[in-house]
């Protein structure tokens, strides 16, 4: 079989995949930033898995070109997942923009360099429905952009996701590169938790259950199980007519307070948010929490997502959001966050 090389191995998304790829018989790299962090994330994935996981390792950072050469020898596919995703916002849009942006540049370089076929990179729906003016569309598609005529609108999250993808695919066009890129854009990402490394969409869960705020953002919120999306990477990097597509991966949108009830419903001896928050208290909140301004920009805002051509593409069929949440907290209740 192939073999494939994941980025960011430690990730909540890369482990998934990582796992999912040994399942189809593939062999697998992983790159970590340091591999004293190697022995730790190896008893994870056999944690989860329930059997004995091996699979070699390399260091490589996204802020470097060390070791990404070595990283791509011998291989045949990359995942590429590794990008930086704060808890709160930096001081600058430079300090996400630029290891998003030239990090992706590294890795896709180092890719064409050794005759990988295809890359498959993972975005964000933060590059496609962020600092929209006028009227937005019902349902965002790949043809969708967050925009950046105004960048006082977006997050630098938001920022640095968009100018990363956008950054791939003009060197996907050089006439140098041979390789094919796919890129898949999900929203959040939900589901059982491999180990400790965990996603900032799961702060969601762990807000909503340690009722770290009174009542709920008025955030409509796209949101796709972890173990889907770890399928959707797979059949993006082995089917023909994924090859250079711009993918949206979404199950459904719901409002944060319909995660909160669902939650409630499920534990209905803790104590959680009750209503929705005016948006106008969560903006002055988030002068005094920074992890708010992430959100400020949709406060409000319906943002369902076409989910067609995964389907269509990727032949997927997405497990219910209610599933997706209730792994989130009974894995984060077992490492103990919730």
């Amino acid at each position: 079989m192939p073999k494939v090389l994941v980025t960011g191995a430690t990730g909540f998304v890369a482990s998934h995949i990582i796992l999912a790829l040994l399942e189809e018989g593939y062999a697998v790299r992983g790159t970590i930033r340091n591999l004293s962090k190697a022995e730790d994330l190896l008893k994870a994935l056999s944690d989860y898995a329930g059997k004995p996981i091996d699979i070699e390792l390399a260091e490589a950072d996204l802020g470097s070109d060390h070791g990404w050469l070595e990283a791509m020898d011998g291989v045949d596919l990359v995942q590429h997942v590794a990008s930086p995703f704060p808890a709160h916002q930096p001081e600058t849009a430079d300090e996400l923009i630029i290891p998003a942006r030239d990090g992706a540049l590294r890795v896709l370089k180092a890719a064409n360099a050794a005759g990988v076929k295809r890359i498959v990179m993972t975005s964000s729906v933060a590059a496609v429905d962020v600092a929209w003016q006028g009227q937005r569309p019902p349902a965002f598609d790949e043809s969708h952009w967050t925009d950046l005529s105004r960048p006082e609108n977006a997050s630098f999250y938001a920022q640095s996701k968009t100018i990363a993808e956008l950054a791939a695919w003009d060197v996907s066009k050089e006439e140098e590169f041979t390789s094919e890129l796919c890129v898949i854009v999900p929203t959040a990402v939900l589901g059982p938790v491999i180990g400790s490394g965990i996603s900032a969409s799961l702060g969601m869960i762990t807000a909503t259950m340690n009722r770290e705020m009174p009542a709920y953002p008025k955030l409509h919120q796209g949101i796709v199980d972890v173990r889907d999306l770890a399928v959707a990477h797979i059949e993006a990097m082995r089917r023909p007519e994924a090859a250079n597509e711009r993918i949206i991966v979404c199950a459904q949108s719901l409002w944060f307070k319909e995660i909160g009830s669902i939650l409630q419903q499920a534990y209905p001896n803790r104590k959680m948010p009750k209503g929705e928050l005016p948006n106008w208290l969560v903006r002055i909140m988030s002068r005094f929490k920074p992890e708010l301004k992430l959100i400020v920009p949709n406060l409000g805002r319906v943002r369902n997502y076409n989910n067609s051509k995964a389907k269509e593409l990727l032949g997927m069929e997405f497990r219910q959001v209610e599933d997706s949440i209730l792994a989130s907290a009974e894995s984060l209740e077992r490492i103990h966050l919730v």
